[in-house]
Protein backbone atom coordinates (compact mmCIF):
# COMPACT_ATOMS: atom_id res chain seq x y z
CA UNK A 1 0.00 0.00 0.00
CA UNK A 2 1.20 3.40 -0.81
CA UNK A 3 1.29 6.55 1.49
CA UNK A 4 -1.76 7.40 0.30
CA UNK A 5 -3.33 4.35 1.44
CA UNK A 6 -4.07 3.74 -2.47
CA UNK A 7 -3.30 0.08 -3.69
CA UNK A 8 -1.01 -0.28 -7.21
CA UNK A 9 -3.82 -1.37 -9.44
CA UNK A 10 -6.35 1.14 -7.52
CA UNK A 11 -7.50 4.32 -9.26
CA UNK A 12 -5.65 7.67 -8.50
CA UNK A 13 -2.53 5.72 -7.97
CA UNK A 14 0.37 6.98 -9.28
CA UNK A 15 1.32 3.34 -11.29
CA UNK A 16 -2.12 2.85 -11.98
CA UNK A 17 -2.88 2.15 -16.24
CA UNK A 18 -5.73 3.51 -17.84
CA UNK A 19 -8.89 4.10 -16.21
CA UNK A 20 -6.90 2.53 -13.14
CA UNK A 21 -7.69 -0.73 -13.73
CA UNK A 22 -4.13 -2.07 -14.39
CA UNK A 23 -0.40 -1.23 -13.00
CA UNK A 24 1.50 0.54 -15.51
CA UNK A 25 5.04 -2.13 -16.24
CA UNK A 26 8.25 -0.26 -15.62
CA UNK A 27 9.97 -0.63 -19.23
CA UNK A 28 13.94 0.16 -19.42
CA UNK A 29 14.47 2.57 -21.56
CA UNK A 30 15.51 2.54 -25.68
CA UNK A 31 18.40 4.10 -26.76
CA UNK A 32 17.33 6.74 -29.25
CA UNK A 33 13.51 7.11 -27.52
CA UNK A 34 12.66 9.93 -25.53
CA UNK A 35 13.71 12.25 -28.36
CA UNK A 36 11.34 14.14 -30.17
CA UNK A 37 10.16 13.02 -33.18
CA UNK A 38 8.24 15.27 -34.82
CA UNK A 39 6.29 19.13 -34.42
CA UNK A 40 3.31 20.18 -36.26
CA UNK A 41 2.98 23.92 -36.77
CA UNK A 42 -0.78 24.91 -37.53
CA UNK A 43 -0.25 28.10 -39.72
CA UNK A 44 -3.07 30.93 -40.78
CA UNK A 45 -1.62 31.01 -44.26
CA UNK A 46 0.52 28.34 -45.83
CA UNK A 47 2.36 30.30 -48.58
CA UNK A 48 3.54 33.39 -46.08
CA UNK A 49 4.51 30.74 -43.38
CA UNK A 50 6.30 28.88 -46.05
CA UNK A 51 8.03 31.71 -47.11
CA UNK A 52 9.26 32.45 -43.09
CA UNK A 53 9.16 29.44 -40.94
CA UNK A 54 9.97 27.20 -43.78
CA UNK A 55 12.72 29.75 -44.72
CA UNK A 56 14.35 29.35 -41.02
CA UNK A 57 14.44 25.81 -41.07
CA UNK A 58 15.74 25.87 -44.43
CA UNK A 59 18.97 27.93 -42.91
CA UNK A 60 19.01 25.93 -40.12
CA UNK A 61 19.12 22.40 -42.08
CA UNK A 62 16.24 20.89 -42.34
CA UNK A 63 15.04 19.94 -46.32
CA UNK A 64 11.32 20.68 -47.66
CA UNK A 65 9.67 17.40 -48.42
CA UNK A 66 7.18 17.22 -51.17
CA UNK A 67 4.54 19.65 -50.21
CA UNK A 68 1.08 18.47 -50.04
CA UNK A 69 -2.15 21.04 -50.68
CA UNK A 70 -2.28 23.17 -47.27
CA UNK A 71 1.25 21.16 -45.84
CA UNK A 72 4.95 19.99 -46.26
CA UNK A 73 7.42 18.90 -44.11
CA UNK A 74 10.70 19.66 -43.55
CA UNK A 75 13.66 17.05 -42.44
CA UNK A 76 16.19 17.26 -39.85
CA UNK A 77 18.87 15.24 -38.97
CA UNK A 78 16.84 13.37 -36.42
CA UNK A 79 13.22 14.94 -36.42
CA UNK A 80 10.44 16.62 -38.73
CA UNK A 81 8.44 19.73 -38.50
CA UNK A 82 5.31 20.07 -40.55
CA UNK A 83 3.97 23.36 -41.63
CA UNK A 84 0.00 23.06 -42.22
CA UNK A 85 -3.01 24.41 -42.71
CA UNK A 86 -6.41 23.72 -43.46
CA UNK A 87 -10.15 24.08 -42.95
CA UNK A 88 -9.66 23.10 -39.19
CA UNK A 89 -6.87 25.99 -38.38
CA UNK A 90 -8.26 28.73 -36.81
CA UNK A 91 -8.15 32.17 -38.07
CA UNK A 92 -5.99 33.69 -34.98
CA UNK A 93 -2.38 35.14 -34.46
CA UNK A 94 -0.37 32.00 -32.24
CA UNK A 95 -0.23 33.01 -28.69
CA UNK A 96 3.19 32.46 -27.17
CA UNK A 97 2.45 33.13 -23.66
CA UNK A 98 -1.03 31.26 -23.59
CA UNK A 99 -0.59 28.02 -22.22
CA UNK A 100 0.72 25.55 -24.82
CA UNK A 101 4.05 25.40 -26.68
CA UNK A 102 6.15 29.01 -25.98
CA UNK A 103 9.00 28.35 -28.24
CA UNK A 104 10.78 26.20 -30.38
CA UNK A 105 15.04 26.35 -29.79
CA UNK A 106 17.76 25.63 -32.12
CA UNK A 107 21.23 25.21 -32.03
CA UNK A 108 22.39 27.50 -34.87
CA UNK A 109 26.18 27.28 -34.75
CA UNK A 110 28.41 29.68 -34.34
CA UNK A 111 27.60 33.51 -32.88
CA UNK A 112 28.55 34.58 -36.73
CA UNK A 113 25.59 32.41 -38.07
CA UNK A 114 23.25 33.22 -35.41
CA UNK A 115 23.70 37.07 -36.01
CA UNK A 116 23.40 35.99 -40.07
CA UNK A 117 20.26 34.71 -39.41
CA UNK A 118 18.63 37.35 -37.58
CA UNK A 119 19.41 40.00 -39.53
CA UNK A 120 18.15 38.02 -42.78
CA UNK A 121 14.96 36.83 -41.01
CA UNK A 122 14.16 39.98 -39.97
CA UNK A 123 14.43 41.28 -43.50
CA UNK A 124 11.73 38.79 -44.02
CA UNK A 125 9.26 39.79 -41.45
CA UNK A 126 10.25 38.30 -38.44
CA UNK A 127 10.65 40.65 -35.32
CA UNK A 128 13.63 40.53 -32.73
CA UNK A 129 11.75 39.92 -29.04
CA UNK A 130 14.48 41.27 -26.02
CA UNK A 131 15.91 43.62 -28.32
CA UNK A 132 17.04 45.71 -25.37
CA UNK A 133 19.41 43.03 -23.77
CA UNK A 134 20.05 41.04 -27.37
CA UNK A 135 22.02 38.84 -27.93
CA UNK A 136 22.26 37.78 -24.06
CA UNK A 137 18.28 37.61 -23.13
CA UNK A 138 18.61 34.48 -21.81
CA UNK A 139 21.72 35.10 -19.88
CA UNK A 140 25.65 36.43 -20.06
CA UNK A 141 26.75 32.94 -20.96
CA UNK A 142 23.82 32.35 -23.41
CA UNK A 143 24.05 34.27 -26.82
CA UNK A 144 20.92 33.74 -28.88
CA UNK A 145 18.32 35.32 -30.56
CA UNK A 146 14.56 35.08 -30.26
CA UNK A 147 12.27 35.86 -33.09
CA UNK A 148 8.49 36.10 -33.39
CA UNK A 149 7.36 35.63 -37.06
CA UNK A 150 4.32 36.94 -38.05
CA UNK A 151 1.84 34.56 -37.29
CA UNK A 152 3.11 34.62 -33.51
CA UNK A 153 5.67 31.44 -33.11
CA UNK A 154 9.06 31.98 -31.46
CA UNK A 155 11.95 30.79 -32.52
CA UNK A 156 15.18 31.03 -30.41
CA UNK A 157 18.59 30.24 -32.32
CA UNK A 158 21.67 29.30 -29.90
CA UNK A 159 24.78 29.92 -30.51
CA UNK A 160 27.13 26.99 -29.82
CA UNK A 161 30.34 28.73 -29.35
Amino acid sequence: MSPSGKTAGHPGHPDSGPLGSVPVPEYMPVPGSGRLHHTELWVRDFDASRATVGWLLEQLGYSPGEPWANGVSYQGAHDYIVLESGPDVLPVVHQRCAPGVNHLAFAAGSRSRVDGITSAAIERGFRLLFADAHPFAGGPQHYAAYLVDPDGFEFELVAED
